[in-house]
This record gives C-alpha cells, sequence and structure tokens, in this order.
C-alpha cells in the first residue's frame, strides 16, 4: 500500500474498476465532462479560424508578412507535425505519469502557444508557436480520452466519448462565424482582428483551466502505480458524494481484479502487447483513423475551393456554409453517441463508415452529373459527415479502450498521429490539385477516393471491432499488470474476451 503519494510496489487485489462503473450519472461526471470534454471546442476553433483568416493575414496591413499560402500551407502542415509530435511525445509521459499531471501540462502548452500567436510579428515566429499550439492539442487528445474512459461509467462510456470528440465541431462552428466577424473592418483594424480570435482561444482555454484543476486522478492508473491508497480514497468519497445526491445507497462491486503494481511499461512491451497480442485490433485501429481522415480530408481540405470554383459563392460567406457543415457534424456523435452503448460497437462503427462513405459516393455522382447548387451541395455533405462524425468520433473511443490501461495513452496517440499525418500530410497531396484545378472530374474522383477509404474501414470493422459496449475496460483488455481477475469474463493470452461477440457476422472470428 501507499501512502502521503508516495508510490509503492506489490500484489494487491481491488474492486476500483467495478465500483467505478456502477456509479449512477451524477454531478461529479458533468464535471469530468466540462474540465476534460470541452478542450475539442478549443481544437475545432483554431483550426477554422487559421484556415478562415488566411486571407486577411496575407492582406497588406494585417502586421505579419505572410503570404495565403504560408497560412494553409507550411502553417497548417506545421499545425499538424506539432499535434503528431505532442501526441507521441505526451502520450508516453500519461501513461507514465499519470492523467492529471499531463492533461493540466499540455492545456498550459496550448495556452502559452496560443497566446504567442496572437502577438506574431514575423513569419518565423508565427510557425513556431503554430507548431506548440499543434503540439499541446496534440498531447491533449492522448491525455484527455484515456482519463475519460477511465472515468466515465461502462454503462455511459460510449455516447459520452463520442460526444466530447464530436463537440471538436461546435468549435469550428464558432471558429467559422468568428472568422467572419473578425474578418469585419468595420469592426475591427486589419492588424487586430485576427489577433483578437487567437486571444479568445485563451480565454477559453483558462476557464477550462480553472475547472481542469478540480478534476482528480484516474483511480484506475492510481492502483496500478503503486497508490492503491488513494485510488481507494478518492473512490470513496466520489461514492459518498453521489450517494448523498441521489439519497439512495449504491449496490455492491461484482468484480475485484488483483494486479502486479509497477512504475512504468516500456516501449517494447507496449509494441508487444499492441502489435503480438491484439493484431486484429491494431489492423481495425489504422483502417479506422487513416478511413475518417481522407475522408473529411476529401470533403473538407477543397471546401471553400469548390464553392467558390463550381458555384460562384463569395469568399467572404464560404463560413457560413462550414457553420452549417459543422453544425451536421456534431448532431451525429450527439444523436448516434447512445446508440453505441445500446445497439454496440460493431453495428454502429461499421455502419456509419459504410454508410457515410455510400452517401459520399452518392453525392459524387449528383455533383458529376451537375444537379447540385451550392445549398444541395451543402445539405449533402451535412448528410454525410453527420454519419461519418459519430463514426470518426468512435475511432477514438476505439483505440482507447480495446488495449491494456498501461498503453492506454500512448495507444491513442499512436492511432491519432498516424491518422492525422495521413490527413493531413498524405490528405492534402492527394486533394490539393484535385479539388482546386476547377475541373469536375476531379473533385468526383477526390470524394470517391475518400468514400472508398471509408466503406473499407467500415468492412475491417464488420469482421474486427470489438463487442465493448457495457463492458469494463479489463474485461475488454486485461492489464499488463494483472495477476488474476474474479467474476469476469475467461480470457485467452492475447486478453481478448473468449466467447464470441454477440451481433458478429457468421463465421466472424472472435476477437
Amino acid at each position: 500500500m501507499s501512502s502521503g503519494g508516495e508510490a509503492t510496489t506489490g500484489t494487491i487485489t481491488t474492486k476500483v474498476p467495478a465500483r467505478l462503473d456502477r456509479l449512477p450519472w451524477s454531478r461529479w461526471h458533468w464535471m469530468i465532462v466540462i474540465g476534460l470534454g470541452t478542450v475539442w471546442i478549443l481544437d475545432g476553433l483554431e483550426v477554422t479560424v487559421v484556415g478562415n483568416i488566411a486571407s486577411r493575414l496575407s492582406e497588406d496591413g494585417s502586421g505579419l508578412p505572410i503570404s495565403d499560402a504560408q497560412v494553409t500551407g507550411m502553417a497548417a502542415a506545421l499545425y499538424v507535425a506539432g499535434a503528431c509530435s505532442g501526441a507521441l511525445f505526451f502520450g508516453r509521459l500519461t501513461d507514465r505519469y499519470g492523467r492529471k499531471k499531463l492533461f493540466l501540462i499540455t492545456l498550459a502548452v496550448y495556452l502559452a502557444a496560443t497566446a504567442l500567436t496572437a502577438v506574431s510579428f514575423s513569419v518565423w515566429w508565427f510557425f513556431l508557436f503554430r507548431f506548440l499550439t499543434g503540439f499541446g492539442i496534440g498531447g491533449e487528445y492522448a491525455a484527455i480520452n484515456s482519463a475519460i474512459d477511465e472515468l466515465i461509467p461502462s454503462k455511459y462510456r460510449g455516447r459520452v466519448d463520442l460526444i466530447i470528440n464530436g463537440s471538436y465541431w461546435l468549435g469550428a462552428m464558432g471558429g467559422a462565424l468568428l472568422s467572419v466577424l473578425a474578418l469585419n473592418t468595420d469592426l475591427f483594424p486589419k492588424d487586430v482582428g485576427w489577433r483578437l480570435t487567437f486571444a479568445l482561444g485563451v480565454v477559453l482555454g483558462l476557464v477550462i483551466l480553472l475547472v481542469r484543476r478540480h478534476v482528480p486522478e484516474s483511480p484506475r492508473w492510481m492502483f496500478i502505480h503503486g497508490q492503491s491508497a488513494e485510488a481507494e480514497k478518492l473512490v470513496d468519497q466520489v461514492e459518498r458524494e453521489i450517494e448523498e445526491e441521489t439519497g439512495r445507497p449504491l449496490p455492491e462491486p461484482a468484480t475485484e481484479i488483483t494486479i502486479e503494481q509497477r512504475g512504468s511499461v516500456g516501449f517494447v512491451e507496449i509494441g508487444r502487447s499492441v502489435f503480438r497480442d491484439y493484431p486484429r485490433r491494431a489492423t481495425l485501429g489504422f483502417a479506422l483513423f487513416i478511413g475518417q481522415a481522407f475522408l473529411y480530408n476529401a470533403i473538407t481540405f477543397g471546401f471553400g475551393s469548390i464553392l467558390v470554383k463550381f458555384f460562384d459563392v463569395s469568399s467572404s460567406t464560404t463560413g457560413y456554409f462550414f457553420a452549417v457543415i459543422a453544425f451536421g457534424n456534431f448532431l451525429g456523435p450527439l444523436l448516434l453517441g447512445r446508440l453505441f452503448d445500446t445497439w454496440g460497437r460493431r453495428p454502429m462503427i461499421a455502419g456509419t463508415y459504410i454508410l457515410s462513405g455510400v452517401l459520399l459516393f452518392v453525392t459524387a455522382w449528383l455533383f458529376g452529373a451537375g444537379w447540385l447548387t451550392a445549398t444541395t451541395m451543402t445539405l449533402c455533405w451535412c448528410v454525410v459527415l453527420f454519419f461519418a462524425s459519430a463514426g470518426a468520433s468512435s475511432a477514438y473511443l476505439t483505440v482507447s479502450e480495446i488495449f491494456p490501461m498501461e498503453t492506454r495513452a500512448m495507444s491513442i496517440a499512436f492511432f491519432y498521429a498516424i491518422g492525422t499525418a495521413a490527413g493531413g500530410i498524405s490528405g492534402p497531396l492527394i486533394f490539393a490539385e484535385l479539388t482546386e484545378s476547377g475541373v469536375v472530374a476531379d473533385a468526383v474522383l477526390a470524394f470517391c477516393i475518400g468514400a472508398a477509404l471509408m466503406v473499407l474501414a467500415g468492412l475491417v470493422a464488420v469482421f474486427f471491432a470489438v463487442a465493448a459496449e457495457q463492458k469494463s475496460l479489463e474485461d475488454i483488455a486485461t492489464p499488463l499488470s494483472a495477476v488474476k481477475a474474479k467474476g469476469g469474463e475467461p480470457r485467452d493470452k492475447a486478453g481478448d474476451l473468449r466467447q464470441k461477440e454477440p451481433g458478429g457476422p457468421p463465421g466472424a472470428p472472435a476477437v
């Protein structure tokens, strides 16, 4: 056992996971969602604002000697590179030093970098702090998703994770509308408006940081890393608060787990766990992240260009169209999230991926036939992304819950980095000329590439998706530190559930 916050090692038996999973929804859970989940709004705001204010930054009098191509090209690539690097760097630290330390540090990095972006006076300064802003945001993905999944009860984990990741699009919608306001020179001078958009991100981030200070460390991380006494004390406190809130005693936890406490897990063991013990799950993670990355790039990379070139929409009003699409993106996880916990992961993940891909094929056909207007094209995109957004959010949920706890943050970071690199590097290289050429057939090809990869990812999910709905994280993937588990499902050497998952297709392998 441990005391005074000092970590010790030994063999312990604990009911902490079962105690957390059987909790009813409460004010404590809302605090976690607000403190941790709202950062995706900042990410969406950040990315969208920069893309939409590129034209203003490149104008004379903006206070920054930078071209439009440098903003949407080099600065965007550096942001992506920063996000990938930050995810991998902070992901490793999150698994080693804890969720809370890192989700405070990563937000602080984001805040500092964004504030310094707002006072940019030269191109190199702007580039440097775009990279560091991405570095902080990438770290957030690893620290936040792992903490949320370990703190939210299994009954609600799917819908909560999807809605939180989908809230990115609330930020994107706000960023699109904010950019319209910031570009209005009747309200703000050219060299002030764009700086205020970054400053707003800092203000929102500070509010989130104040709430986040009260979010606890993950008890699951604590008991594995030699802080079992603190983990028990924290769960005791939460249970008392919830019993006072509901006026009812909590049921007894059904299971317990025995683990050998440890300080950290090496890269070799992480790699062996993910790729040797769980090859199907690793394949699933790759497919989901790459599929959604290419679909989103097929649509959003040339979004403004398509509206301007093919439908004569003014570049000053494309922000309104993007706001509509962003709202459709948020509605998907919001309205479909519950079904991932009730209908199940496999049918919903596969269904949202395949359906969004098929709908994008239909949209490409209608566009190629010349039957769409700017408004109907936007509505088609909305419908496609309603399903695609739920699927894309489920990719983060999937890689967070299907690997052992000791590797959770690093697994999120790795697959996020792969997907982000594919979307932010390969995507623009493939789609740039296709969507900006002004040739209808080229844009149709871009849509078809994104649609095909989304459908293929959905087919992978049909066979490899894990029936993780309403299951304890420890039953989905046995911790590497586990000695034995009482009351849980039988597991094979890979930690996979032995029984065939419900809802699988005939002849599908048990994952």
